[in-house]
């Protein structure tokens, strides 16, 4: 753990990777050579020092515009290291949105590796300090040490669910808390190896699959990408003990055979970032033989608050808070409400809550949150303090003045046999307001060819009231996902209000 005194990643990274006998275990594994502790604090320590002799520190922000790779995550951290705030850029996004981000979180730094160079979306940046990674002079190593807790620490971007993305600005003190508190509740440890497969751009995949494990003394495996049928190959090549991914990945997975050598050395898969049926959660852990802890959270909380602890997880929550984070549910006039089986609005308070969004109207100053940030979504603690999901206050159906959950129905749906993964959503009714639909992908077997809408609203009625049975069911040969791989319900239900649909 960070010392007590500690407000920041950076200090306790410069002090733990150097010091015997971390120095010399691994640290980062890339596709042609792996950094040991002492190896990774020397590269950060060197690239944040000619980051700093250029005039690179404190309220600097710095986009990042490198190919998903060990020396792109050294760049990450060696921003961090001299003080900046690093954003990595999504890829393949357009002229326009990389212009409109660039322009409404005021990134005034660009950092790129070769392959970006000549990207045209890249060029003529107004206001912008285009720097070539490579062409950097050298200059001595540089710790910065005057990094306070509030200082801006990570800049990243909403999925834009509800609305054109907003820059969410993290804080060194929320990065801190939350690396510790992961770190904690999973028992992560030099004896980990974790399999990196998700973006470098995105919260989980920066949060608890860089800053956790390399606080904690992990080593982390930065694969090229995330391909199905290409993680048993990678798993028996690196026997991790963690894995981690989104709903998505793991139902793709389950097309895939996986050789004993791959899950040998596995001690737990983690999910999260978006909602997984029970009967996926199964699937999985059948596949994997291994426990799947799923986690909750949110970019503007830096990531995660609750999860579920290793060998007591419950299927069907997302777990217990983690250390440090407050979760409390709220009725819909904003009061707390105690006691356990009681529904509410999830609200997060802690160190962990982001300094504020960046959008057209926040100037390049952060918009902080007033009090507790309000999440949007439903849940309800148990006795023993696992708290469970129970939809989302934007997608709840209003049929007829009744409320249903959407998760509700797809738990429902995705046990019946030909079923490989749903979604449900509201779709408008001249008389009801809105009824629920259901989008179906069928297995590839002989179930997925018998299934039919009628067993399907059987299989509602028998475990649900008769309203949350779908009025109708569009089949599809995939779900749609936005950039992190989450199911994207805004295009689904923008789907459902067309003719056609």
């Amino acid at each position: 753990m960070p010392p007590s005194d500690c407000v920041s990643l950076v200090p306790a990274f410069a002090e733990a990777w150097q010091r015997a006998p971390r120095a010399g275990l691994p640290a980062l594994v890339g596709s042609d050579r792996m950094l040991s502790y002492g190896e990774l604090a020397a590269e950060v320590g060197s690239l944040s020092g000619r980051l700093h002799a250029h005039g690179i520190g404190r309220g600097d922000r710095v986009a990042i515009a490198m190919q998903r790779s060990l020396p792109a995550a050294v760049a990450l951290l060696a921003v961090l290291a001299c003080g900046a705030c690093p954003c990595v850029l999504e890829p393949r996004l357009g002229r326009d949105e990389t212009l409109r981000r660039f322009a409404i979180t005021r990134l005034n730094r660009l950092l790129l590796d070769e392959a970006h160079a000549a990207d045209d979306k890249l060029a003529d940046l107004p206001g912008v300090d285009r720097l070539h990674i490579d062409a950097l002079p050298p200059a001595q190593p540089f710790w910065a040490a005057d990094i306070a807790g509030g200082d801006e620490g990570f800049l990243l971007f909403t999925s834009g669910s509800s609305g054109k993305p907003k820059g969410v600005l993290q804080s060194h003190r929320g990065l801190l808390a939350n690396a510790a508190g992961v770190m904690r509740h999973t028992q992560l440890g030099p004896q980990d190896r974790l399999l990196h497969v998700m973006p470098l751009y995105h919260t989980n995949g920066v949060n608890n699959q860089l800053f956790a494990p390399l606080l904690a003394g992990a080593s982390v495996v930065i694969a090229e990408r995330f391909k199905a049928d290409e993680m048993s190959a990678l798993m028996a090549r690196h026997r991790p003990t963690i894995i981690t991914g989104v709903p998505t990945m793991y139902s793709r997975m389950l097309a895939c055979d996986f050789a004993p050598e791959a899950l040998a050395s596995l001690r737990m898969a983690r999910c999260g970032s978006a909602p997984i049926t029970e009967e996926l959660h199964r699937r999985v852990e059948r596949q994997l033989g291994v426990e799947l802890l799923v986690s909750y959270g949110l970019s503007e909380a830096t990531c995660t608050s609750t999860m579920n602890p290793p060998g007591q997880r419950r299927i069907g929550t997302v777990g217990t808070v983690l250390a440090g984070q407050q979760v409390v549910l709220a009725d819909g006039a904003g009061r707390p409400i105690e006691g356990p089986g009681r529904d509410g609005e999830i609200c997060v308070d802690g160190p962990g809550l982001m300094l504020g969004y960046l959008d057209e109207q926040s100037g390049g100053r952060p918009r902080p949150i007033e009090g507790r940030l309000h999440t949007g979504d439903l849940g309800r603690f148990d006795a023993e303090g696992y708290l469970q999901i129970t939809g989302r206050i934007k997608e709840v159906i209003i049929r007829g003045g009744e409320n249903l959950s959407p998760n509700l129905i797809e738990e429902v749906l995705c046990r019946v046999p030909g079923v490989q993964a749903c979604c449900v959503v509201g779709r408008p009714d001249a008389d009801l307001g809105e009824v629920p639909w259901a989008f179906v992908v069928r297995s590839r077997d002989e179930e997925g060819l018998r299934l039919d809408d009628e067993c399907m609203g059987r299989a509602v009625t028998a475990e649900l009231s008769r309203i949350h049975k779908p009025a109708g069911y569009a089949y599809v040969e995939a779900l749609p996902e936005n950039s992190v791989g989450k199911v994207d319900r805004k295009l689904l239900a923008a789907r459902v209000r067309q003719p056609s649909a």
